[in-house]
């Protein structure tokens, strides 16, 4: 994909389809490998019904899945160079662009026929032939139903919504700088809303953060349970859980876009009939409805496979506003992608507390106002505001090499260079005086008169 999603490159390298002929498919078939390998980021209930379908469709091979992180998958395989495993499975579509720059993945010969060539807006496989997307995934709202009517929630349709004094304590969220799919929505946002309408939009969000998940998964799970009763998640998380029997929804807000998840051949696989086999039956109708399965719930690249989803499933093939709104830009991103998301964790991750303190002082000045309103604690409470929407970086510095430059990717053990750890002792201190100023600023507007 031509300088498309390679957003994590930096982070990644730490520093690397045309169709097919039938009886071309067919040779290949008939001299499957008795094993693959896969790698992937994938759980097992998202894993599991794709390699059963597979082994009964072609019993005499096995599918052995080694499960990692995104980041940890790609390091493994460049790694492993001379013995790698046979396939990458992943939503982040920005590290197999990663692996193809660095002439770690094959160019199999994959019909692709039938499946549109974009999706929501972007191409849905890689046009020179290296990766290929078998279900595309969008950013939005999951909501436990049981937990908003007891607690007499409205239910949250667009991310401004979020920002609603209501949902303080309500509302949880997975760090970028430790979810692919997270760091998506919150670039998207910035994309879609403009930097800094972003960022306030996503500071006074944060005010109603019940907390900030170290994993991706730590947000469906506490939605499911009813540890807070909305998370900002990846379409499949609430679909799935839905199935499951949750008491849960996902809505897409407005602001959204939609990307595919991607499977490819690495170079020098051991298994290369197999490994071809396991792409293009992700990609045949029978492995497409796979998709529908309820623990994997993910949208499918067939237009066809839809007619077999259950009632309300989105279908963006008849949804055209579907992901429609943002105009994804991957080389903005890229720039910015380790600058966002240590900038994030400044201003949000690691200040939670002093920043959902500073908002409720704030909400609590608002109500006051509203009960007996003058200019004083209106202006007070306006520069409290002003304070808590701010961060320390504007888009232009964002894009500026000399600054994002400076950002390596986060890895344990990894001691950040000195200019990246000046700026974000910088930021640190910044949200530090920030916050304390706009809670002092709201508990004065609350005595005003």
């Amino acid at each position: 994909m031509p300088e498309a999603w390679q957003t994590t490159r930096r982070r990644l390298l730490g520093a690397s389809g045309g169709a097919l002929l039938v009886p071309q498919v067919a040779r290949a078939q008939a001299a499957l490998e008795p094993r693959a390998v896969i790698i992937t980021s994938f759980s097992r209930d998202v894993t599991t019904p794709f390699v059963q379908a597979f082994e009964r469709r072609h019993p005499g091979t096995k599918i052995e899945v080694q499960n990692r992180s995104t980041t940890a998958a790609v390091a493994f395989i460049r790694e492993t160079r001379s013995s790698p495993p046979d396939m990458m499975w992943a939503s982040a579509p920005d590290a197999f662009e990663v692996l193809k720059q660095g002439n770690l993945l094959a160019k199999p010969q994959i019909d692709t026929s039938g499946i549109p060539a974009r999706i929501g807006g972007g191409p849905t496989n890689d046009p020179e032939g290296h990766y290929f997307g078998f279900a595309v995934s969008g950013y939005g709202i999951m909501y436990n139903t049981r937990y908003l009517r007891a607690n007499r929630l409205p239910v949250p349709k667009e991310w401004a919504d979020l920002k609603n004094p209501v949902y303080q304590n309500h509302v949880g969220i997975s760090s970028p700088s430790r979810s692919g799919t997270t760091h998506l929505t919150v670039e998207t946002i910035l994309q879609g809303e403009g930097w800094a309408p972003g960022w306030a939009q996503l500071l006074e969000i944060g005010g109603n953060f019940a907390q900030v998940s170290d994993r991706s998964f730590g947000v469906p799970d506490a939605v499911n349970s009813g540890q807070y009763g909305i998370g900002i998640v990846i379409d499949f998380f609430g679909f799935a859980a839905k199935a499951a029997g949750f008491p849960v929804e996902f809505v897409y807000p407005t602001v959204t876009t939609l990307v595919p998840a991607n499977i490819a051949m690495i170079e020098g696989a051991k298994n290369p009939n197999a490994a071809r086999a396991f792409i293009q039956f992700l990609l045949s109708p029978e492995g497409q409805e796979v998709l529908l399965d309820p623990k994997v719930m993910r949208l499918p690249v067939r237009p066809e496979t839809y007619a077999k989803a259950p009632a309300g499933f989105p279908n963006p093939f008849t949804d055209p506003s579907l992901g429609a709104r943002v105009k994804f830009d991957n080389d903005v991103s890229e720039k910015r992608y380790e600058l966002l998301n240590s900038l994030f964790d400044r201003m949000i991750t690691f200040r939670l507390r002093e920043l959902t303190e500073a908002w409720k002082a704030v909400h609590a000045a608002e109500a006051a106002l509203a009960r007996r309103d003058n200019a004083e604690g209106r202006r007070l409470v306006a520069e409290a505001r002003q304070k808590l929407t701010q961060v320390p970086v504007s888009e232009a510095q964002a894009a500026d090499s000399a600054i994002a430059g400076a950002f390596q990717p986060t890895r344990p053990g990894r001691t950040p260079g000195p200019r990246q750890a000046q700026l974000e002792e910088e930021w640190d201190r910044f949200a530090v005086a920030n916050y304390a100023e706009a809670k002092q600023l709201a508990e004065r507007a609350q005595r005003a008169r």
